[in-house]
């Protein structure tokens, strides 16, 4: 079993892009529990999303507290939140930032880090910061555990049927693509 905590900010899409994880794992045969985190969020405002995958039936329906993969949408958000809270020895942290793999201070229990520059991408796609799809993209190439084919059918029964469905394709595609990956452990790029 997998458990994995989204970061981002108001107005961003985090929730939004655990839903689409969630149909693209269900869309693999894998038991997915989306757990969307509301409150007195707003419009730029720090915003978690979690989500609970695995390949045998999801029993437990309590919230996550240790996620082993973090996904981090929005950069500016590890100014503002303790991304790393309850993440145990050997997770994974995926993060929106120009920045390269062995840039990143992370603490010892994280043992890859994945990056993406999705905001220049989100720019170029866009025109706007909004990096949610891309970090699915991100998501899928750091851990294995979905294809860009399931993103890309879950963006097209889900949520994008017409507007904008091109171009979330493409910037899951370009998320996957552009993604470098640091392995601590091997201490190796990919």
């Amino acid at each position: 079993m997998h458990e994995v905590r989204l970061h981002g900010r108001g107005g961003q899409g985090a929730v939004l892009a655990s839903a689409i994880l969630a149909a693209a794992l269900v869309e693999e045969g894998r038991h997915v529990m989306a757990i969307p985190a509301f409150g007195f969020e707003r419009r730029g405002a720090p915003v978690v999303a979690f989500l609970r995958l695995s390949d045998t039936v999801i029993r437990r329906v309590t919230n996550i507290y240790s996620p082993d993969i973090v996904v981090v949408i929005d950069p500016t958000v590890v100014r503002a939140v303790d991304v790393y809270a309850g993440m145990p020895k050997g997770g994974t942290l995926i993060l929106a930032t120009s920045k390269v793999p062995g840039e990143i201070e992370v603490p010892p229990v994280v043992e890859r880090v994945a990056v993406c520059n999705a905001i220049t991408i989100a720019m170029d796609i866009f025109k706007r910061q909004i990096t949610n799809t891309i970090m699915l993209g991100a998501f899928a190439k750091a851990t294995g555990l979905v294809s860009v084919d399931s993103l890309e059918k879950a963006l097209e029964e889900t949520h994008f049927r017409d507007a904008g469905l091109k171009q979330n394709i493409e910037a899951v595609r370009r998320g996957y693509a552009e993604t470098q990956i640091l392995d601590l452990a091997k201490e190796k790029v990919a």
